[in-house]
């Protein structure tokens, strides 16, 4: 089982203060951004804080996450070279309409890891589709590089692209199907979109609920109290984990054993359950943990 990835939590790269203390707010991610959350002339002042941010001892443990503004614009190229230089996990490329568009940014990240001495492949890629050419294009995106690490889901650029706006979800439900298929053909992982209304917690759960039975690995957020009520909703009931438990003993103890069946009260178990039942169990650990 991976790591959990529930929550990715956006942060300004040119909030300096946000930048030094966001670790204490126990994302799964956290996202350092470069392009929409930073004014045109602060861009480059917020590539050197990123950078350092990268370096600092407090985020080692956790997974970083650098939105970089478009290779086509004059700053990509520049926040890329910070963010593969100063440590970044993952680069999330935004506005990724085909798989070219991977594919050229895999092209400079290897450069990069080349002159810096990285490990050649340490630097993963996450696709942010926005549009309805990403949504169609989903699948060959999902696949476009063996960095491909997750693809997300941005939902403000693509309900402008497609001419409508956010509602009750209707409106993002072919898109969210399409990245979420692709990802799981691809075995990636697949975030969904920022809930906007930071202040609106019942639409914000209702989101979620919604996302967790579609499937999804996790969400974007940004607002860090909304990281305690999604780890919340994603964590299994106690019912589910008592259930799960039995279907992994059962396993364990048919593997034990020999046998090429597993049986729990006189059902049959297939291999698709056990793996469910581990998921669930890693689901609950850090509730687990917290008790």
């Amino acid at each position: 089982m991976g790591r959990l990835r529930r929550s990715m939590l956006f942060i300004p790269g040119s909030n300096a203060a946000m930048l030094s203390t966001a670790f204490v707010y126990r994302p799964d991610s956290i996202l350092f951004d470069l392009e929409d959350a930073v004014a045109l002339r602060e861009k480059d002042s917020a590539r050197l804080l990123v950078y350092h941010a990268l370096r600092l001892p407090a985020y080692q443990s956790i997974e970083k996450v650098v939105r970089i503004n478009p290779l086509d614009t004059p700053f990509g190229n520049k926040d890329l070279e910070a963010a593969v230089r100063g440590g970044a996990d993952i680069i999330r490329l935004p506005k990724t309409d085909c798989a070219a568009d991977v594919q050229r940014l895999e092209v400079e990240v290897e450069r990069i890891e080349q002159a810096c001495g990285r490990e050649a492949g340490s630097t993963r890629l996450m696709a942010a589709i926005e549009s309805a050419s990403g949504v169609v294009n989903a699948l060959a995106i999902a696949t476009s590089s063996p960095r491909m690490d997750s693809i997300a889901l941005a939902g403000f650029d693509y309900v402008v692209d497609m001419q409508t706006q956010r509602g009750d979800g209707i409106e993002l439900f072919y898109a969210r199907c399409s990245v979420l298929h692709a990802a799981r053909f691809a075995k990636i992982d697949a975030f969904d979109v920022v809930f906007p209304d930071v202040n609106d917690d019942e639409g914000f759960l209702k989101e979620v609920a919604l996302i967790k039975r579609l499937g999804f690995n996790g969400k974007s957020l940004i607002n860090p109290r909304q990281i305690e009520l999604l780890h919340n909703a994603f964590a299994p009931t106690e019912e589910e984990v008592r259930r799960a438990e039995r279907i992994v003993e059962a396993a364990e103890k048919a593997e034990r054993e020999g046998l090429g069946v597993v049986s729990l009260n006189g059902r049959m178990v297939d291999a698709p359950v056990v793996l469910n039942a581990q998921r669930i169990l890693e689901l609950a650990k850090p509730a687990y943990a917290r008790s």
